[in-house]
């Protein structure tokens, strides 16, 4: 049993090493952007209290894991509408309240992707209404930015005081 407990113990160590753990960053934003559950920032909090001298690494890591994620689920909204279309012989409703509230809006309400549980169909319903990739995904990773950037600066505030 002790032998047991003793190889579970390296191999957990092995997984925190600075570049596995920015790894497991990565990974784990770019699942979390997705459709997939998730969560980045315990991720993200393990790494940088484990070690904080590369805090600011894993924030630009976790930036990098979320963009990509969120690209691929706006390009399923995308992919969706159409093979929606082609198959079902019909076209998407446009004049549906909620998806008129969405196009008046614009890229700019996809600062609220960062929300729990609304935030994933949010991407997802930006590529289904065809918005503009380059600006939705501006308006995305600003509101990730912003989150992953309190995240960082509250536990860089922390470990000052401790």
């Amino acid at each position: 049993m002790v032998e047991w407990l003793q190889a579970a113990s390296v191999w957990m160590q092995g997984w925190l090493s600075p570049q596995a753990g920015l790894l497991g960053v990565f990974v784990s934003a770019l699942l979390s952007a997705t459709v997939l559950p998730g969560s980045t920032e315990l991720v993200l909090t393990a790494k940088i209290v484990a070690f904080p001298a590369s805090a600011w690494v894993a924030l630009g890591v976790a930036l990098l894991g979320s963009g990509i994620g969120c690209a691929l689920n706006f390009g399923m909204g995308r992919a969706a509408r159409g093979g929606w279309e082609r198959f079902q012989h019909v076209k998407v409703d446009e004049q549906h309240s909620r998806v008129r509230q969405l196009r008046r809006w614009g890229p700019p309400v996809l600062v609220l992707s960062v929300l729990p549980l609304v935030g994933d169909a949010l991407v997802l319903a930006a590529g289904w209404l065809r918005m503009p990739f380059w600006q939705s995904l501006f308006w995305i990773m600003l509101g990730k930015g912003l989150r992953y950037l309190l995240l960082v600066l509250g536990l860089k505030g922390l470990h000052a005081f401790g």
